[in-house]
């Protein structure tokens, strides 16, 4: 008797806690790149009343005792998993400084401002191993929604004030270039992941330029190409308006993106030693795709699906509360029997 009661209760919980992932998933139908969960059951453990035995046999072959198949009493279900759902949604079309990725992958946030030197090579595999710890070890944050702003100081940042990561043009006497042009950079240097900002200093040609230092120049007309360049006007150092180019915004891949925890906020986190696999992050095109300038991956929560998940939840939750009543009622009419 306490064993059906025992199982009504494990059901009650695991039920309890599936409408609980049904409800944060309709709750963030209209959240820019929420990504809905998906919750399963599994049933508990088991007690075993006879064992599972495959009979005997004499000297002749002659079979002399049957085998008979195991008999076990379960306790209930309890919760399988919780997975996340990363199919890519519909994106919306809002204009402006905003930016959604043509399919897997991420842009890299963090709340702090840092370098993170990378080989910026990705043909040995003993170099992307590098770099994936590297990049798990930076703290960084990933995120679907690229919503971006240039804030006071020049910098690019997100919806959450966070910096918004990528590769700055190559500067002139880095790397044996002698001349580049700010307007139309020739290379990008994929071996420091920084925080995109305006640069502080630009000559009149725009071949010398610097990115730290001063006080960022005032930008203007800032816009993301689908390659992730972003660009902007500003005034040069004579004063004329000129067009510039920021960097290249990032973009992050995970062997098994399945394998991400969510930060709340639409990020994502990850660690040595998690389950996402090796961490890569390099520039949209190419084998990684590209952005759509203007636009705003929506929300992949579907309601239809939600909604019928949620009313067999609810008959699941009931008939469990049921079978809690009717165990009652029989313990009841066991305890009558000594009046």
């Amino acid at each position: 008797m306490l064993r059906a009661m025992d199982s009504a209760v494990s059901g009650l919980r695991s039920h309890q806690n599936k409408l609980d992932v049904l409800g944060n998933n309709i709750a963030n139908v209209n959240t820019n790149g929420f990504k809905s969960q998906n919750y399963t059951f599994k049933d508990a453990m088991y007690q075993t009343s006879a064992a599972s035995s495959g009979g005997a046999r004499n000297d002749t072959g002659t079979a002399t005792i049957g085998g008979t198949n195991p008999s076990q009493f379960g306790y209930g279900s309890v919760q399988g998993a919780i997975a996340t759902d990363f199919t890519s949604s519909t994106p919306q079309y809002v204009g402006g400084f905003n930016a959604s990725i043509n399919g897997s992958g991420f842009f890299i946030t963090k709340a702090a401002n840092s370098t993170v030197d990378l080989s910026g090579d990705h043909n040995t595999q003993a170099n992307v191993e590098a770099d994936s710890v590297i990049l798990k070890n930076a703290n960084f944050n990933y995120t679907r929604v690229g919503q971006f702003t240039i804030d006071a100081n020049g910098y690019m940042v997100d919806a959450n004030k966070n910096f918004v990561y990528g590769y700055q043009p190559t500067i002139p006497g880095e790397n044996g270039v002698t001349a580049n042009n700010i307007s139309d950079p020739t290379s990008y240097n994929e071996k420091k992941l920084v925080a995109l900002r305006a640069p502080w200093k630009v000559s009149a040609d725009g071949n010398n330029f610097e990115f730290e230092g001063g006080k960022a120049l005032q930008l203007k007309s800032v816009q993301v190409d689908n390659d992730g360049i972003i660009k902007a006007t500003i005034n040069n150092d004579n004063g004329d308006a000129m067009n510039i180019v920021l960097g290249k915004v990032a973009i992050a891949a995970f062997q098994n993106q399945e394998g991400l925890a969510k930060a709340g906020n639409n990020t994502f986190n990850t660690r040595v030693g998690d389950n996402t696999g090796l961490l890569t992050a390099t520039v949209p095109g190419g084998a990684t795709p590209s952005l759509m300038g203007g636009y705003l991956e929506g929300s992949n929560v579907d309601l239809a699906k939600e909604f019928s998940d949620m009313i067999t939840t609810e008959r699941g939750f009931q008939a469990n509360a049921k079978l809690i009543t009717v165990s009652d009622e029989v313990l009841q009419e066991l305890v009558n029997m000594k009046r």
